[in-house]
C-alpha cells in the first residue's frame, strides 16, 4: 500500500481549514561562519509568534544531500514523492501559463540569455529584461520562426522566461537542456537522451538556429537556452487523494503549473503579496486548502543579495496577520528548497518548517523562526512528503488505521 492509498482509506470530510505559505527558497546560510542566516537576521515578530505557540522542525526536500528544482520542491509539500513523480519543468512553465499539453506535445522552458561576439553566455537570464520585452521578443519568434513538420507555439511567461510547445508524431522528451548553468562558456546542443527523442532534439537544434539569427540585433536578449524538455505525465488530483477542494493563490506562473497539475484550482492573485492575502481572505469559505506562494525569497536568494533576502522575508512577515485573522485549523510556513545568498542557486540544505495547529499541536522550546530554533524543534527533520498527512491529521481529517 502506498501512502497516497492509505490517505484515500483513511481521510475523512470536515469544515477544516489548511493553510500552506511557501517562501519560495526560503531557507539559507550565514555569509560568514557562525554568523545569521538571512530567515535568522530578519526581524519576524509574526512568524516567531507561530513557532511560539506551534511547533518548528526542517523539511527535506527529496532526499539527504540533493538540491532539488521547484518542481520536485514543490510537491513534496503537496504530498507527491519527487522521486515516483517525476515531471519537466516545460510541463509546468506551460500549464502555469494556460498553454494546452497534450499527448503529442512535448513542452519547453525558455530562457532568454546574452550571448557575446563568440557565442559564450555572459548572462544566463538577459539582466531579468521586463516582461514586456519578452512579450516583444516572443511576439518577433512567432511570425518568423518555421520548422516543417512540427507545429510550434511560443508564448512569454514572465521576465526572461518562455515557453515552447512542439507538437507532432512521435516526439519524445528525454532531450538534455541547453543551459550551460554558468556564464562565459557556449550554450549546449540539444541532444537526445533516446532513440524516441532524436526527432525532438533535431526539432530544438533547428529552433534555436533560426532563433539565434532572428534575435542577433537584439539587446540584451540576443539568444534563449532550452530548458525541462516534458511531456505531459499523469498523476492524481489532490481532490482525488486526499479529498481536498485545494486552490492556489500563487502569481508566478510555474507555480500555477504545479497547481494545475494536481488539480487544484488557480485564482488569479493580484501582484503582490498584500493582494494574495485578499484574495485568500474572499475564497476563504469556498476551498479546504490554501497554498500561497511567495517568490521573492529565492529570486533574491539567487542574485546573492543577503540584505534584500531580509527585507522580503520581513515583508512576508508582515502580511501573516491576515492569515491568523482567518483563523485556519492548520498553518504551515516552509519553503521549497533552500537558496542561500552565498550559494546564489538551490541547494541540498532542510528547509525551516512551522506547523501551527493551535487545537492539536504541542508547543516545542523553540521561539523565533530560524534554522538553528528550527534544528532543535520538536518536528525534528521529516521529508516533505511527509507535510500533507501531518496536516490531514491535524485538521481532523484521518480516521485511525488499524483495528
Amino acid at each position: 500500500m502506498t501512502m497516497h492509498d492509505l490517505m484515500k482509506q483513511l481521510r475523512e470530510a470536515n469544515s477544516s481549514k489548511i493553510v500552506l505559505l511557501v517562501a519560495d527558497g526560503l531557507g539559507g546560510l550565514p555569509i560568514e561562519p557562525g554568523g545569521k542566516t538571512e530567515l535568522e537576521t530578519a526581524k519576524t515578530p509574526n512568524l516567531d509568534a507561530f513557532a511560539t505557540e506551534g511547533t518548528v522542525g526542517l523539511s527535506i526536500p527529496v532526499a539527504r544531500g540533493i538540491a532539488p528544482g521547484s518542481g520536485p520542491g514543490h510537491l513534496g509539500l503537496f504530498g507527491y514523492d519527487p522521486l515516483e513523480h517525476q515531471i519537466g519543468r516545460g510541463v509546468l512553465e506551460a500549464l502555469g501559463v494556460g498553454v494546452e499539453v497534450g499527448p503529442r506535445d512535448v513542452a519547453i522552458r525558455g530562457n532568454f540569455c546574452t550571448i557575446d561576439a563568440e557565442g559564450k553566455v555572459t548572462d544566463r537570464r538577459a539582466g531579468r529584461i521586463a516582461t514586456e520585452v519578452c512579450e516583444k521578443l516572443v511576439a518577433k519568434l512567432r511570425s518568423k520562426v518555421k520548422i516543417e513538420g512540427v507545429e510550434t507555439l511560443i508564448e512569454p511567461v514572465r521576465e526572461y522566461r518562455l515557453v515552447v510547445r512542439f507538437r507532432g508524431d512521435g516526439l519524445g522528451d528525454c532531450v538534455c537542456d541547453t543551459d550551460p548553468l554558468s556564464t562565459g562558456l557556449h550554450t549546449l546542443e540539444p541532444k537526445a537522451g533516446d532513440e524516441a527523442s532524436a526527432k525532438t532534439a533535431r526539432i530544438a537544434a533547428e529552433f534555436l538556429r533560426q532563433a539565434k539569427e532572428i534575435l542577433k540585433d537584439e539587446h540584451p536578449a540576443n539568444y534563449l537556452m532550452m530548458r525541462g524538455f516534458a511531456k505531459f505525465p499523469k498523476i492524481e488530483t489532490m481532490e482525488e487523494v486526499y479529498g481536498l477542494r485545494a486552490c492556489a493563490i500563487a502569481v508566478y506562473p510555474m507555480y500555477r503549473g504545479l497547481a494545475k497539475l494536481v488539480g487544484m484550482t488557480v485564482i488569479e492573485p493580484g501582484k503582490t503579496i498584500a493582494d494574495q492575502m485578499e484574495v485568500l481572505k474572499a475564497n476563504w469559505n469556498l476551498y479546504d486548502f490554501f497554498f500561497i506562494h511567495y517568490k521573492y525569497t529565492d529570486s533574491t536568494g539567487e542574485d546573492g543579495n543577503f540584505s534584500k533576502k531580509v527585507e522580503v522575508i520581513e515583508a512576508l512577515d508582515a502580511e501573516v496577520p491576515k492569515i491568523r485573522a482567518l483563523n485556519p485549523d492548520v498553518l504551515i510556513v516552509t519553503g521549497d528548497h533552500s537558496t542561500p545568498s552565498r550559494l546564489k542557486a538551490h541547494s541540498f540544505h532542510p528547509v525551516p518548517l512551522l506547523f501551527w495547529a493551535p487545537k492539536t499541536t504541542l508547543a516545542d522550546e523553540a521561539t523565533k523562526f530560524g534554522e538553528r530554533p528550527c534544528g532543535r524543534g520538536g518536528l525534528g527533520q521529516i521529508f516533505a512528503k511527509e507535510i500533507m498527512p501531518l496536516a490531514m491529521a491535524h485538521a481532523g481529517r484521518l480516521q485511525k488505521f488499524g483495528a
